[in-house]
Order: C-alpha cells, then structure tokens, then sequence
C-alpha cells in the first residue's frame, strides 16, 4: 500500500523560506508522480508542484514558479518542496499525494494523500 507522510510546516515570516518532507513507502517501482497540493480556507485544493520519480521531470504552478524547488532523494524515500519568499498568500494546510505516473498535475489524477501539514506566513 501506498503511503505518503507529510512534515516541515510551520510559522515564517513574509519573505522567509520553508522546507516540506513528504515521506513515502510502499512504492514497488519508481513509476510514480509525487504531488504537493494546498488548500487555504474557503478555497479549493490546488497543484502546485509535482514531479515524476523515474525521470525526475517537475512542473510548477505559476502562483509558486521560480520560488519553489521540488526534489526527490532516492535513498531517503522522501520529496522535498523547498519554497522561498513566502507570501501571506501561500498560508494553507499543504498535503503531499502520490500516484501511477500520469498526464497531468492536478488534483483528480491522485489517489494517496497524507494527512496535510500547515503553513502560516505571516506579514
């Protein structure tokens, strides 16, 4: 069975930097896209990052490009999502997903999600 563990939330001023874990298991080959995905109160959960395990190719959303690196560590079993000069606009629950390699990064295409972790920025 599939499993993703989120971690590394927290409170940071505008302007800082976090970096999220997102501990995995259960994979049997590495034919898998990690996602991270967020939702702020009252608004839908949204893609803004994933990146494909056999070939390491990533996509971003607009709202975090250029900001925002996502990695996988083979040997850790783990992707990061390490994102810089956050904005009060990036506070939401963050949750880590996976799933088969698929055509896109979206919500829809993911069938295991952790259980989220927050992250508050503050201005």
């Amino acid at each position: 069975e599939v499993q993703v563990v989120e971690s590394g939330g927290g409170l940071v001023q505008a302007g800082g930097s976090l970096r999220l874990s997102c501990a995995t298991s259960g994979f049997i080959t590495d034919d898998y896209d990690i996602g991270w995905f967020r939702q702020a109160p009252g608004k839908e959960r949204e893609a803004i990052s994933c990146i494909n395990l056999s070939d390491a190719s990533t996509y971003y959303a607009d709202s975090v490009k250029g900001r925002s690196t996502i990695s996988y560590d083979d040997a850790a079993n783990a992707v990061y999502l390490e994102m810089n000069d956050l904005k009060p606009e990036d506070t939401a629950v963050y949750f880590c997903a996976a799933d088969e390699v698929g055509a896109t990064c979206e919500v829809d295409d993911f069938a295991s999600w952790g259980q989220g972790t927050q992250v508050t920025v503050s201005s």
